[in-house]
């Protein structure tokens, strides 16, 4: 495993500020969720007048009196988005890199096959989207303590589940993408995070669109549906389990009987 712990070294900044910056706009938005439970009534009011904007967001159906309400919209969204974006960065560098920097001549001197070089650069994606969800969940934790309130671990849990789902499909498809590319892609990883959030808002907005849910992983991910059904939509997310686990293996064949240069 040396070339994961080169990886993980040579990714530790990245991981370390994206981390940081997740965990630290999290504390924020809970330390401050006291204050704004005793606004409740008039943030309910003021939301559910809001059209299709309320919709878009699930603010219809989420009370932010409840911490688990407040929680979903504003954490979630913050780890949902900064999650995904940290994803699509690891996933679209990982692989093009190598061609960019022009370490792949050195990379393949070296008594190791191209299908161990991706998998533990993949491996390394992995660990580091699960050091970033544990170290928001634990945040979550500490904080909630501190403001001497309690979360309901169900919901809890399968919403940073949807939210690991989310982050592993990205990472997965911008890996695959990653493989084709002999330049840098960042622009194209951050840029498809976006683009699929901002499916999962219209599909919100309009029945019309729902449909776009089965392309997004934000369809399921959604936390509004979580916290009102208590269970994560097994279709949505068994489609996202399969887009990763074909992004993987695309990613696999494409590097392996890649002509790099």
């Amino acid at each position: 495993m040396t070339l994961l712990n080169f990886e993980m070294k040579r990714n530790r900044i990245a991981l370390a500020v994206w981390t940081a910056a997740i965990a630290l706009l999290l504390t924020i938005c809970l330390l401050i969720f006291p204050d704004m439970k005793d606004q409740v009534n008039e943030l309910n009011t003021a939301f559910s007048s809001m059209g299709g904007f309320t919709e878009a967001f699930g603010m219809d159906r989420l009370n932010f009196g409840e911490l688990m309400g407040f929680y979903g919209l504003e954490c979630g969204n913050i780890l949902g988005i900064g999650g995904a974006f940290f994803a699509a960065y690891l996933g679209i560098t990982s692989l093009a890199d190598e061609e960019k920097n022009h370490t792949a001549e050195y990379l393949f001197t070296h008594p190791v096959s191209r299908r161990r070089i991706v998998f533990e650069k993949l491996v390394r994606i992995l660990l580091q989207i699960i050091i970033l969800n544990a170290v928001c969940i634990l945040t979550a934790f500490i904080v909630t303590a501190a403001i001497g309130e309690e979360f309901q671990m169900k919901e809890f849990l399968l919403l940073h589940l949807a939210y690991f789902l989310l982050q592993a499909e990205i990472g997965a498809v911008c890996f695959c993408i990653s493989a084709f590319l002999r330049r840098s892609g960042i622009g194209i990883g951050l840029g498809m995070a976006a683009i699929l959030y901002f499916l999962n808002i219209i599909a919100n907005i309009t029945e019309d669109a729902e449909w776009l849910k089965y392309i997004t992983p934000f369809g399921y991910a959604e936390a509004a549906d979580i916290i009102t059904d208590v269970r994560i939509d097994p279709v949505l997310a068994a489609i996202g389990c399969t887009v990763t686990l074909a992004g993987i293996a695309v990613a696999f064949f494409q590097y392996c009987r890649k002509d790099i240069y």
